[in-house]
């Protein structure tokens, strides 16, 4: 086995591990409606997806991050996570049990689910990086793996 230069593998050792989500509720978790990414920055789409659940229902931090607001935005009540990856996550309408510039671990309860977002109660998640909304379901899996072809002899 060959053995690798120190300077990559000094870099192998120190790269951040990729951050891992989970769940925002505890299961099952039925998607009532899916994410539809707008088309433009003020355009229609479902800039999240919204999860079924009993309103009093523990919502939970998906990943280790820094609470960037917890309160009300017109008239409902959300939290805002700021992710060490660049990532930034929102979970609505919830009851916060935090606040800003608070740390939280993955796992912990940011609040209980409120009711008042879909017909029947239901957790609305979002993702952006900076400006672009994510699918916040694709957090949770990891990457397809790729193979490239052999462009010659081993």
């Amino acid at each position: 086995m060959p053995l690798l230069p120190a300077a990559l593998l000094l870099t192998t050792l120190l790269a951040p591990a990729p951050v891992r989500f989970t769940w925002p509720l505890p299961p099952p978790h039925a998607v009532v409606r899916a994410f539809e990414a707008p088309t433009s920055p003020f355009g229609p789409g479902h800039r999240g997806v919204d999860l079924a659940a009993p309103a009093g229902t523990p919502v939970l931090a998906t990943a280790d991050a820094t609470v960037v607001y917890a309160g009300a935005v017109a008239a409902r009540t959300l939290v805002s996570l700021q992710h060490r990856n660049g990532l930034r996550t929102t979970y609505e309408p919830v009851a916060p049990l935090v606040t800003a510039g608070a740390p939280v671990r993955q796992g912990e309860v940011i609040g209980h689910l409120q009711p008042g977002h879909c017909e029947s109660p239901c957790l609305h998640w979002g993702a952006r990086r900076d400006r672009t909304y994510l699918d916040p379901l694709r957090l949770l899996t990891r990457s397809r793996v790729r193979l490239l072809p052999l462009s010659g002899p081993p």
